[in-house]
């Protein structure tokens, strides 16, 4: 039997992370390893984990490495075939771990799946069956707000969200960069869409199994800009371009350069006019561009899939 480990990064979550691990525990196929990573959490949620220490190891952090830093040091110290990166904030069906690793066993050349993430105040209605991205590298969580009746087949995706996602051991192995999967220059938000991008140019694909089933809490992402921080609106800005220079190629950008300018212009006009503390996010990315052109080498020198066959996932 193939061998699983559960990876969750807390932040803060002590409202959710009982139930996080419950539902984990419960999960019909075997778990080897849970392995709990505490970003410097404020709140109680270190106190909530010491209960869980006889069944999960648990290390707490001086700092918040954040969910890509956070991820990757709990993959450093598992060896098992497949990684389960889990939000504290997701609900599991007992199958999902089960459902998800069977899809990824019967296909060939499969990295990562995920199942059908539901809203958790609202199941009715879908969180993410996947990623999407735009020929304006925009990208959004598949059949987000549809009904939960939807998306029934089994099928191919672009990549899988970070909420619940399953990824092979050896796909982990292949696209990491300097010991990282995650990119750790991200720091939080688009390093899964990132990870999908660079998984598709490797060779690797991704799935989605409908029949593993995960409620998503969401919390405040599901409210307006203004309930978003600064920072969190800063990374979610920037890593978009940091993932540009990492994966994408001249070609691909001269095929789709009219929805791409549209799109610019449009975001720069609205960050001078409504949110000009948002560019204050590039000088992260200069500061870090000559290490995004490094790992753009590498990339590329790894790449397997020629352009023609990942422009079919970028859609209108």
């Amino acid at each position: 039997m193939k061998t699983v480990s559960v990876h969750i990064v807390t932040y803060n979550s002590s409202e959710h992370i009982d139930d996080c691990l419950e539902a984990v525990l419960r999960q019909s196929h075997p778990i080897e390893q849970i392995v709990m990573i505490d970003n410097a959490s404020k709140d109680n949620t270190i106190e909530k984990l010491e209960k869980w220490s006889e069944k999960c190891i648990v290390i707490q952090n001086s700092m918040n490495n954040g969910f890509a830093g956070g991820h990757n040091q709990a993959i450093r110290m598992t060896d098992t075939d497949y990684c389960l990166i889990l939000n504290p904030d997701v609900v599991l069906e007992p199958d999902y771990v089960l459902n998800t690793i069977k899809s990824l066993k019967n296909h060939s050349q499969a990295g990562s799946a995920t199942g059908k993430l539901l809203f958790k105040a609202d199941p009715t209605h879908i969180d993410s069956t996947g990623l999407v991205i735009n020929k304006a590298r925009r990208a959004f969580d598949r059949g987000v707000h549809q009904p939960s009746d939807q998306f029934v087949y089994a099928e191919e995706v672009f990549g899988v969200s970070g909420a619940a996602a399953m990824y092979a051991r050896e796909m982990i192995n292949d696209i990491s960069l300097d010991g990282e999967f995650f990119d750790e220059d991200f720091f939080a938000y688009k390093e899964d869409v990132d990870v999908a991008w660079r998984a598709q140019l490797l060779g690797w694909k991704a799935y989605y199994e409908p029949t593993a089933i995960a409620y998503h809490e969401r919390g405040w992402k599901e409210g307006g800009r203004s309930s978003k921080p600064l920072f969190v609106r800063r990374l979610s800005y920037i890593n978009r371009y940091k993932m540009m220079v990492k994966n994408d190629r001249i070609s691909m950008v001269l095929k789709h350069i009219i929805p791409l300018l549209v799109y610019e212009c449009l975001s720069i006009a609205y960050a001078l006019l409504r949110e000009p503390k948002l560019l204050g996010a590039w000088s992260s990315f200069f500061r870090k561009y000559s290490e995004l052109r490094k790992k753009r080498s590498i990339i590329q020198s790894k790449q397997k899939i020629v352009s023609s066959e990942i422009n079919r996932w970028f859609i209108k």
